[in-house]
């Protein structure tokens, strides 16, 4: 006869690691913190971080009242080469009509270019994603992408598109945009020199002004962090003096 011999294992490690990553996600359940879990190269079953996230009784709470969550680390260093940071934030308008629309705004925060923005009425996590593939598919992945802690960017299809591609999520303060203020200056200019100048009609007729913007914006608009030089005139200006660094991880 064959008896089965159960096996104890430790969970103190990952139940220290669980309650940690607990502590600085607050709102996230067990999925999200195993895909972290996974993300630090830990190996384990989906069942067994909730065994454990019951145990440590980690469960999130409803809130009684909103509250602003601290301890979000600290700000992320000055950047030094090209696709070293990315930062992206949504910025909301409407067509003519009354109608919400939604951009996706994507900046290299050395070369101040505007690498994408993504037009429609909703964007979620997985709208995201694909247009942050797009942009990689022309220019290779960035090591870091500064963000804030909205839904849409704290989703299971962000942190796994993350993890898949050892891109590291740096999450800012809740209620602190300056700790994002490449995006945030960028979005002043877009919502000055574009959306508060145009009334859209359609959606259509949105992307193809906001997109014809942005090209005018990389080719053309000089700025002063740059030496009054244009985003692309920097990056052809480091192109002849050095490798352009496309580096992922």
């Amino acid at each position: 006869m064959v008896r089965y011999v159960r096996i104890v294992k430790d969970d103190g490690p990952l139940r220290a690691r669980l309650e940690e990553l607990a502590a600085e996600r607050r709102r996230f359940g067990f999925r999200r913190l195993a895909v972290l879990l996974r993300r630090d190269g830990l190996v384990v079953n989906i069942k067994r971080v909730l065994r454990i996230y019951r145990e440590a009784n980690l469960q999130v709470r409803k809130r009684v009242r909103r509250r602003v969550a601290l301890g979000r680390g600290t700000p992320a260093p000055m950047v030094s080469r090209l696709n070293q940071r990315w930062s992206l934030d949504f910025v909301h308008d409407s067509l003519s009509c009354g109608r919400r629309i939604r951009t996706l705004n994507v900046v290299d925060d050395f070369s101040r270019e505007c690498l994408a923005i993504e037009v429609d009425t909703s964007l979620p996590g997985g709208r995201v994603v694909r247009t942050l593939d797009a942009i990689a598919g022309v220019r290779g992945l960035p090591e870091t992408i500064v963000l804030d802690n909205g839904t849409e960017l704290t989703s299971l299809a962000m942190l796994c598109w993350a993890r898949d591609r050892r891109v590291r999520l740096h999450f800012i303060q809740p209620g602190k945009p300056t700790q994002n203020a490449y995006i945030e200056s960028f979005n002043g200019r877009f919502r000055d020199e574009c959306l508060n100048e145009h009334d859209f009609l359609t959606l259509t007729e949105a992307r193809a002004t906001i997109e014809e913007w942005r090209l005018d914006y990389n080719a053309s608009r000089p700025h002063r962090a740059l030496q009054n030089r244009t985003p692309e005139e920097f990056v052809r200006e480091l192109q002849t003096t050095a490798p352009l660094h496309l580096s992922v991880a």
